[in-house]
C-alpha cells in the first residue's frame, strides 16, 4: 500500500465513522422506539398526501392501520409496567407491516382523482 492510499483510507474513515457511530451499535439510522416509528410513519403518510402519491381511500386505510397499532400499544402499556419484550416485538412487527403498506401504496401509480 502506498502512503497516498493509506492517507485516503484514513481520511475516509474520519469522514464516515462519526455518522456510523452516531446511530449507535446495531442501529440502522431508523427512528428509535415505538413512538418515534409511529411519528415517522405518520409523516410519511402526510408527505404522500402532499405529493399526491396517496388517494383518499388509501389514506383512510393507512390511518385506520395506524390507529389500530396505537390502540394496541395503549392496551399493552396499561396492562402492566410498560411494554415487555414480547409486546414490543409484536408492535415492531405491526409497524414493519404498516411501513411496507405505506411504501406500496405510495408507489402504486394511483393518484387522487383517478388520472395518471
Amino acid at each position: 500500500m502506498t502512503k497516498r492510499t493509506v492517507l485516503v483510507t484514513v481520511m475516509s474513515l474520519g469522514l464516515f465513522a462519526p455518522a456510523a457511530l452516531a446511530a449507535g451499535p446495531g442501529q440502522t439510522g431508523h427512528p428509535r422506539g415505538i413512538n418515534a416509528r409511529q411519528q415517522h410513519q405518520t409523516e410519511r403518510i402526510k408527505n404522500g398526501v402532499k405529493n399526491d402519491e396517496l388517494t383518499k381511500g388509501e389514506v383512510d386505510k393507512l390511518k385506520a392501520d395506524e390507529a389500530g397499532i396505537r390502540a394496541e400499544e395503549r392496551v399493552y402499556r396499561n396492562s402492566g409496567d410498560g411494554l415487555n419484550k414480547a409486546e414490543r416485538k409484536d408492535l415492531e412487527k405491526d409497524l414493519d407491516k404498516s411501513s411496507k403498506q405505506i411504501y406500496r401504496l405510495k408507489h402504486n401509480d394511483r393518484v387522487p382523482g383517478g388520472g395518471k
